[in-house]
């Protein structure tokens, strides 16, 4: 870190000079790259900036004009300050002049009452900066060494934070784009206080760059991310404005929690794929042996052997609203697209496991096709399936906000019975995904009646005792635009009570009655006659299942 010009007025070569700030006092704190020494009036062109300039002002003009544009000068190309040295040109003090363009310009400017050799003071300032820089490259490998080792190692969030607190001796926290602590590391203070209404006041600090200090809030911000997406903040709790050392310290710090997410991100990527492939050798048959299978399982951590397995199947509970190019944020996958579902099927999948590690359920799971993700359960010695399962759909939604279902197949007892319990899933799934009714799970005893037509929604029978049933009543509304398909559905689903049936309907209890004997007309049926209704309502399941198909 470069000294202030406060710094070198505390040395003792200058303090020996006795100086004197004569101009520029709030300005102290400019921090001094070098200290040259010059006599001659337009020195400025020669600096770069930052640069403490020393004089005993042998050559500076007698003009008032000219000397305050030398002054001017030297602040326009930054120079940090002016130390004058009386008695050789100006005895006592400096002419007014001088000292109203530093104070106009913002300069520092000092007076040295004593001679002092100039040589001195340049040696202590330029012997400071040396060793500030050395002393700064040192901890700057030291940052690069530990934070170099953290990335390799996928070092978690917490591991990452309790190093920058180490080097910083700040709080440091983790949070996410919703402003949600992922970690926090306290540096020693009490945690309850850093985090006391976390959320409001880090709404409240936005910086506009990557990595910022805002003055107000006393927070050091970076963003954290990669491949242009970026997924939280890091922000170190400072007493005053950080250091250089602080802001590279958070920057290496971000740049290691992004790569340990790409890395665990690729890690389950990996660990999917794996559990993929042995679930779809399973239901092929791609094992000659039943015990290969369950080795390669027990290899990655789910033993299959002396367990009772269940089968389920997690798939999406509708098709994504597809998103019109150039509307998506950046870094997003369009959806509807082939490279949107991918992802989505593999967040799933990646949500699935995750639910599982929750629930301390070794489990396989991994896509099996385009739509669906798989999961095959070993049963913990008495645990029922559907205490299994009921854990697993609970911590699933906790964790991913996207609408599903969750279907599982019966309970078997060895692998080679996995593939018809996996079928039966399949199947679930695909009826429950069109009717979902807010199940934590569905199997195959749920589905009932609407299970059974949708499993013969392409038989010929099935559509044409609908259009039997239905069709007089379809192409009177077609060509009246009327809905006595809809009030004969309310009356349905009310149990045939009229009266509730009317109040759901919106209609006056006249108004209804007079549809159904409209109704009863359509169709030349009594629908006071249980039959006749049950047919009907067979029938309106059945077209609701073709349409659904269809749509």
């Amino acid at each position: 870190m470069l000294p202030t010009v406060a710094d070198v007025l505390a040395l003792d070569t200058v303090r020996r000079g006795k100086p004197r700030v004569v101009a520029g006092g709030d300005r102290l704190d400019t921090r001094v790259r070098w200290v040259h020494v010059g006599e001659v009036h337009d020195i400025a062109h020669l600096l770069r900036g930052g640069e403490l300039v020393l004089t005993t002002g042998v050559a500076l003009p007698d003009e008032p004009g000219k000397l305050a544009d030398y002054v001017g000068e030297l602040a326009e190309v930054g120079a940090s300050g002016l130390i004058v040295e009386l008695g050789r040109r100006f005895v006592r003090e400096l002419p007014g002049a001088v000292v109203r363009a530093a104070e106009e310009h913002g300069l520092p400017l000092v007076t040295l009452a004593r001679e002092t050799p100039f040589v001195q003071i340049t040696e202590s300032v330029h012997a400071r900066i040396i060793d500030d820089q050395l002393q700064e490259l040192r901890a700057s490998e030291q940052l690069h060494e530990v934070f170099t080792e953290l990335s390799v190692e996928g070092a978690s969030p917490g591991e990452v934070l309790n190093q920058v607190v180490r080097f910083s001796g700040r709080p440091a926290l983790l949070e996410n784009l919703a402003h949600q602590v992922l970690a926090c590391d306290a540096a020693g203070g009490d945690t309850g206080t850093v985090l006391a209404n976390w959320e409001a006041r880090s709404r409240a600090v936005m910086p506009s760059e990557r990595t910022a200090y805002d003055a107000a809030a006393g927070w050091l911000v970076t963003m954290v991310g990669a491949r242009g997406q970026d997924w939280g903040r890091l922000i170190l709790l400072c007493d005053g404005p950080p250091s250089p050392r602080d802001i590279v310290l958070a920057e290496r710090a971000a740049t290691t929690l992004a790569l340990s997410r790409l890395l665990e991100r690729h890690q389950e990527s990996l660990e999917r794929q794996a559990h993929g492939t042995i679930l779809t050798g399973i239901l092929t048959h791609a094992y000659a042996d039943p015990d290969e299978a369950a080795a390669r399982a027990r290899a990655v951590g789910v033993p299959l052997t002396g367990r009772r397995l269940v089968s389920a199947v997690i798939r999406l509970a509708s098709p994504a609203v597809p998103v019109p190019l150039g509307a998506a944020p950046a870094g997003t996958v369009p959806a509807g697209t082939a490279l949107g579902e991918q992802a989505r099927l593999g967040e799933l999948a990646e949500a699935g496991a995750a639910a599982c590690r929750e629930a301390r359920l070794p489990a396989l799971v991994g896509a099996l096709d385009q739509s669906s993700v798989g999961v095959l359960l070993p049963l913990p010695p008495r645990t029922a399936a559907e205490t299994a399962l009921g854990a697993l759909a609970e911590r699933l939604r906790a964790g991913f906000v996207t609408p599903f279902v969750l279907a599982a197949g019966s309970v078997v007892e060895s692998i080679k019975d996995v593939r018809r319990s996996f079928l039966e899933a399949e199947q679930v799934a695909e009826v429950a995904v069109r009717q979902p009714d807010g199940r934590p799970f569905y199997r195959l005893p749920d589905l009932r009646l609407r299970g059974l037509l949708h499993l013969l929604r392409d038989d010929a029978r099935l559509q044409t005792f609908a259009e039997r049933e239905l069709g007089a009543l379809l192409a009177h509304d077609a060509q009246r635009h009327g809905d006595l398909t809809r009030i004969l559905r309310v009356y349905l689903d009310s149990g045939r009570n009229k009266a509730v049936a009317a109040q759901r309907a919106h209609l006056s209890r006249p108004a209804f009655y007079d549809r159904l004997r409209r109704l009863e007309r359509v169709l030349d049926t009594d629908l006071d006659n249980v039959e006749s209704c049950l047919s009907l309502h067979v029938a309106l399941l059945a077209l609701e299942t073709f349409r659904r198909e269809g749509g």
